[in-house]
């Protein structure tokens, strides 16, 4: 089983379940099928799911004391291999729960899901906590024998001690018993603020009742207003979802401010609106026993635990980089607001640019130093062209092929699969599902998921990876047409599905993106770079009328505007991820609104923004426990994008073969058989270094002293 599945699997109790009364649930059978089987999504049913869990788990934890007590002296093969084949029933169930989870939520699979959350963590702590196995696995890492094996299996052997470790497999049994049912209750408090936060999204919109009420929206925004009021059968015109895909591009076009307000009010107040589905006590809870359980592990605060994995190690490093970016992107956005504050009072406005007022006026300030327009070039934007670009993008570059099939089941019929092949060799190296439209029981953002690792253990496995987006589907025939904003999305998960497509290892738990939180967002960041390509637009950013390719006169006006809007959209993220450590490094009970108001005056929070995750809203240190003190990561992540991006300026270009052969060599095909800093240093010939960021973001460099 993949190390850490305990990363998501998070525990549960021993189950009686018999094979025979489970003979007959899809979710127990091997997945089969072509590509060495693939998850058979035609037959599941919600109902699967509990019984197959607890079938599983049992199953598991079986294998795992058969590990264990095993009578021979521990070897690499006896344990630490033995432990990568354990586990595949549970893994293959999970995938679906997940997919299940954040795709096809149902009132009937939430309650599956709050049942089985504290259970599964249970589970993950039976494993962790099994002493004769930790003891098996400190005598493989302090084992001069050890030194003899690959440095992949070296690699594997140190991950697995210090995963166990930092779980707590060196406590007492008193304080072992403590940090599971810690870890059972953060299960459940994750599991109900997802919901919370999904039940928000879904109760609440805003309802346009008259024509006026759709006054400045591009033609796709408004028939997806539409679109979603008739599936919603309400009585009104249109309604605009309380998601990111649809409240964004009303804040950005809608020449409504009163309506605009609304609907930023609704998207600022998910889980935080006194109501069954309010957060903040959920999250005071979470935080409270993350400090606890911090504390039992040996740690002052959540936070050095959660990095004491990551490349940072240190809060304090986080730190300094956030602010080191933070006061140039605050003096950005002060230039920016009085840009638009001009136009404001220009057009006899007499109101304060607020933040239900940015994205207006930003576009409007776009168009008057730029000459660019979003609804100028969104016309060329269709997402299948874009797909076509990645497609090509990833050909040049690792020299991957790919080809839609038909021959395999989905799970909604909005889900479509290619085959991924070497188009040198022909060989398959896997299969990518591509999920991109917005419904009701998917959660809002974007997402890569890995189905299955690549693994050379016994045999070639390939893997399945998929790309999950929230776009607008807006009206039959007719091409759905993105944002520039959403493209870049669309490269950036891909670019995740390509470091799991590309990953050439042994073992599955150092396969593909399993690597440190502050770096796995590098790969995907780096990718981005390939939209705004001369070679990606003139083949692929087509008219979707005329079919012609963007005029240079236009590429030009979207080049000389690409740092337009860096203030904005890096002070809404570092907020956040300020708000995330510093949450973290705190160790009494918060007040939310007070922690969050006293903070952001702290920092000179420009008021015309706000944070791009509120506290009682930000899923992703709250959902579970992987962005937790980790939201840094993509900050952390873009100083070594734009450091690596500068290899291939320096070089030929974006698509220079040596510089791409370097990345595919060192990033995107070895996973974490190695640590990530001399990885790095492989591909690029040292340490990167902050000075490319701010160059990328046009920001000013300090002198070092």
């Amino acid at each position: 089983m993949k190390r850490l599945m305990t990363i998501f699997l998070m525990g549960t109790t021993l189950f009686t379940a018999t094979a025979q009364n489970n003979s007959d649930n899809p979710l127990l059978k091997k997945w089969t099928g072509p590509y060495g089987g693939v998850p058979a999504f035609n037959e599941y049913k919600v109902s699967n799911f509990k019984p197959a869990l607890e079938f599983a788990i049992q199953e598991k934890l079986n294998e795992v004391d058969a590990i264990a007590n095993n009578p021979k002296a521990p070897t690499f093969d006896n344990t630490i291999a033995a432990l990568e084949r354990s586990g595949k029933t549970i893994s293959r169930i999970y995938t679906v729960y997940g997919i299940y989870g954040s795709t096809l939520s149902t009132p009937e699979f939430d309650a599956v899901e709050t049942e089985m959350s504290p259970k599964l963590s249970a589970f993950n702590d039976k494993v962790l906590q099994n002493k004769k196995l930790f003891a098996k696995i400190e005598t493989l890492y302090n084992s001069k024998e050890s030194k003899k094996l690959t440095s992949e299996q070296q690699r594997l052997i140190w991950l697995y001690y210090t995963d166990f470790v930092r779980e707590g497999a060196k406590l007492n049994e008193k304080d072992k018993e403590k940090v599971a049912k810690i870890n059972q209750e953060l299960a459940s408090l994750f599991t109900k603020f997802s919901q919370n936060l999904l039940a928000e999204e879904h109760n609440q919109y805003v309802a346009l009742k008259t024509e006026s009420d759709f006054d400045g929206l591009p033609a796709e925004v408004k028939n997806a207003a539409m679109a979603e009021a008739k599936s919603r059968k309400l009585d009104v015109m249109g309604c605009v979802a309380n998601t990111r895909s649809s409240i964004e591009p009303f804040l950005t076009f809608s020449t409504r401010r009163d309506l605009r307000e609304k609907a930023f009010d609704i998207f600022v107040k998910r889980g935080d609106n006194g109501n069954a589905n309010d957060n903040n006590a959920t999250l005071v809870s979470i935080l409270q026993l993350r400090t606890q359980k911090a504390n039992l592990l040996g740690f002052p605060t959540f936070a050095d635990w959660s990095l004491s994995n990551k490349m940072a190690k240190d809060p304090k490093k986080t730190l300094d980089l956030m602010l080191s970016v933070w006061e140039p992107a605050v003096e950005k956005v002060h230039q920016d607001v009085a840009e638009m504050q001009k136009i404001v009072d220009a057009e006899g406005g007499k109101f304060k640019i607020q933040p239900w007022d940015y994205r207006y006026y930003a576009e409007k300030v776009r168009k008057a130093k730029y000459d660019l327009d979003q609804n100028e070039v969104k016309p060329y934007l269709q997402l299948e062209n874009l797909r076509e670009g990645m497609f090509w993008v990833a050909g040049e570059l690792f020299n991957l092929s790919f080809k839609q099939i038909t021959n395999v089941p989905v799970y909604h019929p909005d889900v479509r699969v290619w085959e991924v092949s070497n188009k040198i060799t022909g060989k398959v190296v896997g299969l990518w599902y591509f999920d991109p439209y917005a419904r009701a029981g998917k959660r809002s953002g974007a997402w890569m998921n890995a189905y299955r690792d690549q693994q050379k253990m016994d045999g070639e496995v390939l893997t399945i990876v998929s790309n999950n987006c929230n776009f607008i589907k807006g009206t039959a025939n007719e091409p759905v047409l993105i944002s520039w904003e959403d493209a870049t999305t669309l490269f950036h998960e891909f670019g995740h599905a390509l470091h799991g497509l590309c990953s050439n290892v042994t073992y599955p738990s150092l396969a593909g993106t399993s690597v440190a939180r502050d770096y796995v967002e590098f790969p995907s960041q780096l990718l981005e770079h390939w939209l705004a390509t001369p070679e990606v637009l003139n083949k692929f950013a087509l008219h979707y009328k005329t079919n012609q390719p963007l005029p240079q006169s236009l590429v030009d006006r979207i080049e000389k505007a690409s740092n337009f809007g860096e203030g904005f959209s890096t002070v809404e993220t570092i907020s956040s991820s300020l708000i995330d450590m510093k949450l973290h490094l705190t160790t009494s009970p918060i007040d939310p609104h007070k922690f969050e108001k006293e903070t952001l005056e702290a920092l000179h929070m420009p008021s015309e923004i706000v944070m791009r995750h509120r506290i009682p809203q930000f899923g992703h240190i709250f959902s579970g426990d992987g962005y937790a003190a980790g939201y840094y990561s993509y900050l952390w992540a873009d100083v070594i994008n734009a450091d690596a991006y500068e290899a291939f300026t320096e070089g030929k270009g974006p698509y220079d073969k040596e510089v791409a052969k370097r990345l595919y060599d060192n990033v995107f095909s070895i996973g974490n058989t190695i640590d990530q800093e001399k990885a790095y240093e492989n591909f690029r010939g040292r340490a990167p270094k902050s000075d490319a960021l701010m160059r990328a973001r046009n920001f000013p460099i300090k002198d070092k002293k």
